[in-house]
Parts: structure tokens; C-alpha cells; sequence
């Protein structure tokens, strides 16, 4: 059976950012000129994380990273290989030539300016480049992307989101803040206060927002719903275990999701968590947030990413 041809785009993409949007453009349209498959190439966990010995925070999961790429940028396929010690001790030539070329295919590589790779990160953009035209494969070196004068970087924009800053981060990302899971049960505050809700488990090592309450999309089974998204420890409620919550009401909405996959994009802080001396006093300030995330839809030109491929 005949190899896969693969344009190959080489990086963590952590949040899946404008800085990775060119570098992603340019493989589909490569792919596309030569015929092969466009794809990219990234690790789990984090290259820091086993190189520290300590957790790297993350904009994305690894399936949130992988959809991102899917949706807006056309890249087919995402080979997401787990970054062992092993892996970390793998000289930079041998990873070029074994792991990229002869065993995944490529004809072409497209990376940042910033890309190290193989031990110790000796490997770098010069070096890809020329052992790519020795070997006869292509390779572009994409450089910086800058917005407002500062260089588009998931560092960046995670600072941002754990900010609450979740206009400015979207500006950055090229599409709304993302976190995707199945519905849990969780302890159903909202239904008892009228609204249908969902609760998400975010997994380490990845952040969420500021605590606080925010003008949210729910997206399940291809429909998009507004939502009021509290994130936080939901202060006034007397069984709080200490946890960190993602909770969702949904607005104009009736229906049983749990169990169902969801994506839940952020836009816009409302206000901070607060403590309330009632459930009915939280139970008022959720309507007036509600009001003021559909007014917030009604008036705003939402980001809402590139054009889904």
C-alpha cells in the first residue's frame, strides 16, 4: 500500500492562535497544489512538562486543539504523539528524517520562526530548512505574527484569559476562547433556580477564565445557544466543596443534555464572582446577567473564527 503524501505543519498550537492560523494556511494551500493531505504534527503533554517535571498550563486540551485546526483551517490530519523522556533524547536529525519523512511522509514541512526541535531543542528553523532542501523535501519558515505591535503567542494570551480579558484574548485567537466537554451532572443549581444548566470538568492542566460570570455560546448537536457561564466556586452556595465550577445557564432553551458533548465559546466578562446573601438574590442577579448577554449578542459583532472548513 502506497504512503500517505503529507504537508506537515510542525508546533504545539496551544489555543490554536493567529500566529498558528499562517502557518496552517500555508500547509492546506501546499497540500492542496501537490496533492497530499494536509496535517500536522504536535505532542501530549506539553514538551515543558517533562523537561521541567512540572505541569504546563493550557489555553486547549488536546481535542480541543485538534477540532480548532479541523474546523477553521482545513488541516485533515492532526497526529497528536505522546512526548516521552524517550522522545526528549531524540536527536533533531533523526526526528527530521525517521519520524517526519519516513514514517508520517512528508513532502513538505511548514514551521514558526521560534521552532526548536530533537535534544535539547537543537534543532532550529535554519536547520530544518537546510536539511529539508538536502533530503529534497519543501519547508517554509513562517515568521513572527504581530498584532498591535505585540507578537501573537499562546504565553500571551494565556495571561489574558486567566485575566478575564476574554475580548482581547479572542482577538488574539482568531476565534472565540474554546472548552469543550461531556455534560455532567454536577449539582443542578440553575434547574433549581429556573434555568437549564450544564457543568462542565475542565481537565488539568488546562486554565480557565478569571473567576467571574461571562456572555457565553454553548454549541451541542450543531446548534448554538447563548448562555450566562459562571466560573468559579460559586461562593454562595452553601454545599460548595471548594472546587472550581464551570456552569452554564442556558438561555431559551428546554431539553436534557447530559451525557452530550459540547463546545462552550466565551465572550465577553460580565462581572466578577460575588457572594449573595440568598438563592433568590443569586437567582435575580443570574436574569439581569441574562438580559445583559442577550443584549450583548444583539449589539456586538461576536467574533466567531475564520470561515469553518
Amino acid at each position: 500500500m502506497e504512503q500517505k503524501k503529507r504537508v506537515i505543519a510542525l508546533g504545539f498550537f496551544d489555543g490554536v492562535h493567529n500566529g498558528h492560523a499562517a502557518l496552517m494556511r500555508r500547509t492546506a494551500q501546499v497540500a492542496k497544489e501537490t496533492g497530499a493531505t494536509p496535517s500536522a504534527f504536535t505532542f501530549d503533554p506539553h514538551p515543558q512538562t517533562v523537561i521541567l517535571g512540572r505541569p504546563m498550563p493550557l489555553l486547549t486540551s488536546p481535542e480541543d486543539r485538534a477540532d480548532l485546526m479541523r474546523k477553521y483551517y482545513g488541516i485533515q490530519d492532526v497526529i497528536v504523539e505522546p512526548f516521552t523522556p524517550a522522545r526528549m533524547k531524540q536527536p533533531w536529525r533523526e526526528f527530521l528524517v525517521d519520524t517526519l519523512i519516513k514514517d508520517l511522509g512528508a513532502i513538505h514541512l511548514v514551521a514558526g520562526h521560534d521552532y526548536h526541535f530533537g535534544y535539547k531543542g537543537e534543532g532550529n528553523p535554519q536547520l530544518l530548512k537546510e536539511t529539508c532542501q538536502e533530503l529534497g523535501v519543501g519547508c517554509d519558515i513562517i515568521p513572527r505574527v504581530e498584532q498591535d505591535g505585540i507578537t501573537v503567542s499562546s504565553t500571551y494570551i494565556r495571561t489574558l484569559v486567566a485575566q478575564g480579558e476574554i475580548e482581547r484574548a479572542n482577538e488574539f485567537l482568531g476565534h472565540p476562547y474554546t472548552l469543550s466537554d461531556r455534560v455532567s451532572h454536577g449539582k443542578k443549581l440553575g434547574t433549581t433556580l429556573g434555568f437549564p444548566t450544564v457543568n462542565l470538568c475542565i481537565p488539568a492542566p488546562v486554565i480557565v477564565p478569571a473567576f467571574g460570570v461571562y456572555a457565553t455560546r454553548v454549541v451541542v448537536d450543531g446548534e448554538s445557544h447563548m448562555a450566562v457561564t459562571n466560573v468559579g466556586v460559586r461562593p454562595t452556595v452553601s454545599d460548595n466543596d471548594g472546587r472550581v465550577t464551570v456552569e452554564g445557564f442556558i438561555l431559551d432553551f428546554s431539553g436534557d443534555l447530559y451525557g452530550k458533548e459540547l463546545r462552550m465559546e466565551f465572550y465577553h466578562r460580565i462581572r466578577g464572582e460575588q457572594k449573595f446573601p440568598s438563592l433568590q438574590a443569586l437567582s435575580l442577579e443570574i436574569r439581569r446577567n441574562a438580559e445583559e448577554t442577550r443584549a450583548y449578542f444583539h449589539t456586538a459583532t461576536s467574533l466567531d473564527g475564520p470561515k469553518e472548513r
